[in-house]
This record gives C-alpha cells, sequence and structure tokens, in this order.
C-alpha cells in the first residue's frame, strides 16, 4: 500500500514538473519528462510492484501495460525528433552561431551585374535588392538561338 502511494505521489510530481516545462514551450522535454512520470505508475498498475497479488488476468495490470507502452512510445518519438533537429537545444543554438560568423555579411546579396558595369556600388556590405532588369531583347533568328535562354540565366546570375 506504501509503494503505490510512493509511486503515485512521485508520478503526480512529475507531472507537475511536466505540466511547467511545458508551459515554458519546451514540448519536447515536457513530453519526456512526462514519459519518465508515467513510469512508476505503469509499474503499480501492472504489478511488478505487488505481482505477488495475483495480477495477472487483472485488468488495470493490463491497463498499466498500455501506460507503459504510452510511455515507450513517448521516449521513442522524442528522440526521433531530437535527431531530425539535430541534438539537443543547446547543440542546434552552437550550431546556429557557428553559421552565422560563418556567413559573411554581404554573401547573401545577389551578385548580378558584377563586373559587366552594371551596378558596380551594389553588394558593398550591403544586402540591397538588386535593381530591376531591363526587358528582355526580342531573339533574333540564326544559330546562337538556341543558347539564348541560357546565356539570359547566365547573365541573370553574373556568370
Amino acid at each position: 500500500m506504501i509503494a503505490e502511494t510512493v509511486c503515485s505521489a512521485v508520478s503526480v510530481a512529475g507531472l507537475g514538473i511536466a505540466a511547467v516545462t511545458a508551459y515554458r514551450k519546451r514540448f519536447l522535454a515536457a513530453a519526456r519528462i512526462t514519459a519518465y512520470s508515467l513510469v512508476p505508475v505503469g509499474l503499480v498498475m501492472t504489478g511488478v510492484v505487488g505481482w505477488l497479488a495475483d495480477t495477472a488476468f487483472s485488468p488495470s495490470a493490463w491497463a498499466g501495460f498500455g501506460v507503459l507502452g504510452a510511455a515507450w512510445l513517448l521516449f521513442t518519438a522524442t528522440r526521433a525528433v531530437e535527431r531530425r533537429r539535430g541534438g539537443s537545444r543547446k547543440e542546434r543554438g552552437e550550431a546556429q552561431a557557428a553559421r552565422r560568423e560563418a556567413v559573411a555579411p554581404a554573401a547573401s546579396a545577389p551578385s548580378l551585374g558584377q563586373g559587366q558595369g552594371q551596378g558596380q556600388g551594389q553588394g558593398q556590405g550591403k544586402a540591397a535588392r538588386p535593381a530591376p532588369q531591363p526587358a528582355a531583347k526580342p531573339r533574333s533568328s540564326g544559330a546562337g538561338d538556341d543558347f539564348s535562354d541560357i546565356e539570359a540565366i547566365l547573365k541573370k546570375h553574373g556568370i
């Protein structure tokens, strides 16, 4: 009787901590704390704590196995999400800071028209938008007609 009460109290305390963690917008950690909190109640409900009390055919034991299954599912789901995101919150923050430092300030500005006499002042440390390109010239018939689209794309990208 005491063991069941202690396990229940531990689970309720853990669920309270999980609620506070979820309130702080840390849902992945809250789900993991919830999974840890459900384990003691699951163990009590399955009868592991009092297995000798003939609980093999008890509906509460099977409900406890269901709770343990839900806890296991939460564990695996949170690990899968953590792996997809690339580690813990601290590791993601460090990686994001490293990415910010690795990219030069003007690296995201397009280099349109550089070296062709157009827009010589653009891209000098500023991430300003490039001036709109003039309308495309009408195509002339001839041998160079096949590659005119490709040339236009390359000129657009400053190549």
